[in-house]
């Protein structure tokens, strides 16, 4: 039998243990702690490990994973063995059992919010890391049968689910692709340790023109104006992009289009779909 511990971890064991689903094909959930909301503009200091670590055991055992992982320093702690639920997924009564799904369901938090500062320098998504100890933690899930897939696709800032993959698939999957869960965590994640290359995504579908311009706010923008920040695109943006469509938005458009080559009414700063594939490919 596979190690319920993961070896190496440091061990918080919180008791209340409760089976899976083991009907389900194994897994692991993927989420960033996300405590602290900052910008390109506005970097902020990574949370203390210890501080979560505090927290989990504390007053969010509610929500605790089985493991916290930190990319910068490959510290890890564990809250629950591998054969048990944890709780950092949203599991509504009488839904999918999202917790459960899985001969194990292995959820991991990774200490990391979009912008944190480590060290002086400044991270805008858990590709960006060094990742260190994400092959202990792989290894330790191969171990329990989990493959190296993602069956709703690699993650990106966007929510996507599918609750027949979910039940009918194992692998690796996104915060922002469990069912029940309303989370776009954890964004673009590093290259599995031991593969040749990364799973390239497939850019987010393109809204239609419509959803960019004066007096326009929704989603759409956000993601559009956090692509032109990891892009090196957000230059005109004073405090970050946000949902609500601003003149710094059209311009760091239009600087990302002059940069394709393009003239006139082709760099008008508003994007159409050949810009938004190009800006998420």
């Amino acid at each position: 039998m596979p190690d319920l511990w993961l070896p190496g971890a440091e061990r918080h064991p919180l008791g209340d243990t409760a089976p899976t689903d083991t009907q389900y094909d194994p897994r692991v959930i993927w989420h960033i702690t996300w405590d602290r909301n900052a910008s390109a503009a506005k970097p902020a200091d990574l949370v203390p490990f210890d501080t979560l670590v505090k927290y989990f055991t504390g007053g969010g055992k509610g929500a605790a994973p089985h493991l916290l992982w930190d990319p910068f320093t490959g510290r890890i702690a564990q809250f629950y063995p591998a054969n048990s639920r944890a709780k950092s997924v949203v599991d509504t009564v009488g839904g999918t059992r999202t917790n459960r799904t899985g001969k194990v369901c292995l959820q991991v938090e990774i200490l990391f919010f979009p912008h944190c500062r480590v060290n002086g320098k400044t991270y805008a998504t858990v590709r960006d890391t060094p990742a260190k100890g994400l092959d202990r933690i792989l290894t330790w899930a191969r171990s329990w049968k989990v493959p190296d897939t993602w069956p709703m696709g690699t993650p990106m800032w966007t929510a996507h689910r599918d609750e027949r993959t979910w039940e009918t698939e194992g692998g690796h999957y996104g915060h922002s692709q469990v069912p029940e869960n309303q989370h776009t965590d954890p964004g673009p994640m590093p290259q599995w340790p031991g593969s040749t290359s990364t799973p390239k995504p497939a850019p987010p579908t393109f809204p239609g023109r419509s959803a960019f311009g004066p007096g326009k706010s929704n989603a759409s923008i956000l993601l559009l104006g956090q692509q032109l920040v990891r892009r090196d695109y957000g230059k005109h943006y004073r405090v970050g992009p946000s949902r609500d469509w601003g003149e710094a938005d059209r311009r760091n458009v239009a600087d990302f289009q002059r940069a394709q080559g393009w003239t006139g009414s082709d760099a008008d700063g508003y994007p159409g779909p050949e810009t938004w594939r190009r800006l998420f490919t």
